[in-house]
């Protein structure tokens, strides 16, 4: 069987019609550098020196293939990722991977944190979640209603910190400075607790605070799980 062919070269030879693959790289390449304007079938075919009909061949329209991409987002969490014998190592090792690749790449993970993909590493991150924790003791629907809890934080704290890494840097010191600025200053009289805590509130470090967060979520999951914690 031959190949299936993009656009004619210039030699008028067939140009290879690139492979699904390929374009969900290309794509998510120009989204971490232009955003979410850059997600479509023209910019990528550009990128890859493709007719932008030949993605159609792989991707039934612009949305097939931004799940496409929030899959391999995924794909790239899971990439070596190996269980523990300890159901919550696992599920603390998983998240806080899917977290920092959400970061690495926060213009493409905007969109895709809020998106089911019905694809392959998404089972995989699913199937992972419920056997750590059936490996809890829990039976599989309060399996399921742990899982959505502990997605549900991910995904929406990945998306709130990957949003903000898409803001400009101005608007971000100009945020960041605010904790040893204007909440420094508070005076104690009007918000004691405030003024208490400030010397800590501009110490806080994103990645650490994330971890800190998880861990109570698995904490709280410990508590509750019917086999050993």
């Amino acid at each position: 069987m031959e190949p299936r062919t993009g656009k004619r070269a210039d030699s008028g030879r067939p140009r290879p019609s690139p492979s699904s693959r390929l374009i969900v790289e290309a794509c998510l390449a120009l989204m971490d550098a232009e955003g979410a304007d850059a997600l479509t079938f023209r910019g990528i075919g550009a990128q890859l020196g493709a007719d932008p009909t030949a993605l159609y061949r792989h991707f039934r329209n612009q949305d097939d293939l931004l799940l496409a991409v929030a899959d391999h987002l995924l794909e790239e969490g899971l990439e070596g990722f190996e269980p523990s014998d300890d159901w919550r190592q696992t599920l603390r090792g998983l998240f806080i991977r899917m977290h920092k690749v959400y970061l690495s790449h926060p213009r493409a993970a905007v969109l895709a944190t809020v998106r089911i993909t019905r694809r392959p590493a998404e089972m995989r991150m699913i199937e992972l979640t419920l056997t750590a924790l059936s490996d809890a003791g829990f039976p599989p629907e309060q399996a399921v209603r742990h899982y959505r809890a502990l997605v549900n934080f991910l995904l929406a704290r990945s998306c709130m910190d990957a949003t903000y890494r898409t803001l400009d840097a101005h608007t971000r010191r100009g945020d960041e400075s605010a904790w040893s600025g204007e909440y420094a200053a508070v005076p104690a009289e009007t918000h004691p607790h405030i003024a208490a805590a400030a010397p800590y509130l501009a110490s806080v470090d994103d990645d650490a605070d994330f971890d800190f967060a998880l861990d109570l979520m698995l904490d709280a999951i410990a508590a509750r799980a019917p086999g050993k914690g």
